[in-house]
């Protein structure tokens, strides 16, 4: 059995690659934690300069916020397969949202089991 510092490191790399194929482009660092049945992703620097500027209005940081978070779920069946991969569980709920002024997004995957839990 992997040891849980391992796991959050595949996690992250695998994250990143996703992000990279999937979205484009990655972020700037990206760390997953393990605790009871989530995997919490944090993820710095996803925005562009363009981002940044729309989101200095109102209408604009709810747009891209909503944009964001449809390109996540359009991805869904993706990231459902590289945890089940790198965990061996199913995700049972996916949450995940962007900070217009930090550029920073967090996933938290909620597991059908503890990430440590043996079959």
């Amino acid at each position: 059995m992997r040891k849980k510092g391992q796991l959050e490191m595949e996690l992250s790399a695998r994250i990143t690659q996703w992000e990279k194929e999937y979205l484009g482009r990655g972020s700037l660092t990206c760390k997953a934690d393990l605790l009871r049945d989530l995997a919490i992703v944090t993820l710095q620097g996803v925005l562009t300069p363009a981002e940044y500027d729309l989101a200095t209005k109102s209408a604009g940081r709810e747009q891209l916020k909503k944009y964001r978070n449809n390109l996540v779920e359009s991805g869904r069946s993706q990231l459902e397969t590289i945890v089940g991969q790198v965990l061996g569980r199913s995700i049972v709920s996916l949450h995940t949202d962007i900070s217009t002024k930090t550029g920073e997004r967090l996933i938290v995957f909620r597991l059908d089991a503890p990430w440590d839990q043996t079959d």
